[in-house]
């Protein structure tokens, strides 16, 4: 195959019917309406139900990205399916090869990725450089997350954050690199040093293999919020900087900052770090929470659904998350409706 970028031609993403109001969580935990709001943005996330998994939620989103690109989730539709989840089916086999079965797509490569909320990006960028590389005409890229199953109910610091959903976009290889869609920029970045601000300290290698029982509460997500809070605005904002800079893009060129939907404060505070507008950071976390990988794919559909995301729009995407990990991509928006 010839060199070819990679553009983004399908989009779809899935919610699970349940939702919980903060209202409900403040029946159940000490919190209020109000602390949650004030302190996160979020009013609202979806939860899966018992005996619903991650891999569920990547063939529903998946298939209607098929469906948006035009596609049928036959063989031969896409040559591969990557998966960004930090919560798979099971530890080990992976879940994507599961998900492109069941939605038909044959003996096709499929693959997961794990790096937490910027899981999405980097499947974004390992696929694209399969597309560019000639290894690929088309690939299905899913960020999906049940993070309601690693979560402990009972800390209101995590509990009232995350949400479950999937989300997935189908790329192309593009024969004209100003097609609209294509992915112009990519940048990537980690941080093994600070590996510990975002953790699930029970559960692999190494606490499988260190005498006696882990502590209970160590199976659950931790996070050190305020920690975080500096590490992502400050790692997103440099990352950005650097995409936009290798493109030849300025910050009064985006039309639309779509970062990774932790908490309505880190996205202000990383638009006006940027020195971008806050009525071009696209806000979708107040209606789903946060959703880890799958948070930059739905925050798209639900922009692109309301007609905020048009064709030509100027786009820049940033997450940042566990690892410590981070990235950013940029694009130009094409004609595409979510399904």
């Amino acid at each position: 195959m010839a060199y070819r970028p990679a553009a983004l031609m399908g989009l779809g993403s899935y919610l699970p019917p349940w939702v919980i109001s903060n209202e409900d969580l403040a029946a159940e935990l000490d919190t209020t309406d109000e602390w949650i709001t004030t302190r996160t943005g979020i009013r609202a996330r979806h939860r899966v139900s018992p005996g619903t998994s991650t891999g569920d939620l990547a063939v529903e989103a998946g298939h209607r990205a098929l469906k948006s690109a035009g596609l049928d989730a036959e063989p031969g539709a896409v040559d591969a399916v990557v998966l960004a989840t930090t919560t798979p089916d099971h530890p080990c086999p992976a879940t994507a090869p599961d998900v492109a079965a069941r939605l038909g797509l044959g003996p096709i490569g499929a693959y997961d990725i794990s790096a937490v909320c910027s899981g999405f990006l980097y499947a974004l960028a390992t696929a694209s450089a399969q597309i560019t590389a000639g290894q690929a005409e088309r690939i299905l890229v899913i960020g999906a997350e049940t993070y309601s199953t690693i979560i402990n109910p009972a800390d209101r610091t995590t509990s009232v954050i995350f949400g479950d959903g999937a989300g997935a976009v189908v790329l192309a290889a593009a024969a004209d690199p100003a097609q609209p869609g294509v992915l112009l920029g990519v940048d990537l970045g980690s941080d093994g040093l600070h590996r510990d601000l975002i953790s699930i300290p029970a559960g692999g290698s190494r606490q499988r293999s260190t005498p006696g029982e882990p502590d209970p509460d160590d199976r659950y997500f931790t996070m050190q919020g305020k920690k975080v809070f500096a590490a992502a605005v400050a790692r997103m904002a440099e990352s950005s900087t650097s995409v936009l800079d290798s493109i030849g893009w300025t910050t009064d060129q985006v039309d639309h900052l779509v970062g990774h939907q932790a908490n309505a404060r880190i996205l202000k505070a990383l638009a006006r770090q940027l020195g971008i507008p806050d009525e071009r950071a696209v806000v979708h976390l107040d209606r789903v929470g946060n959703t880890s990988a799958a948070s930059i794919p739905l925050a798209l559909a639900h922009a692109a659904a309301e007609g905020t995301l048009t064709p030509g729009s100027r786009v820049l995407l940033t997450a940042f998350g566990g690892g410590l990990t981070w990235g950013s991509v940029a694009l130009t928006w094409p004609d595409v409706t979510p399904a």
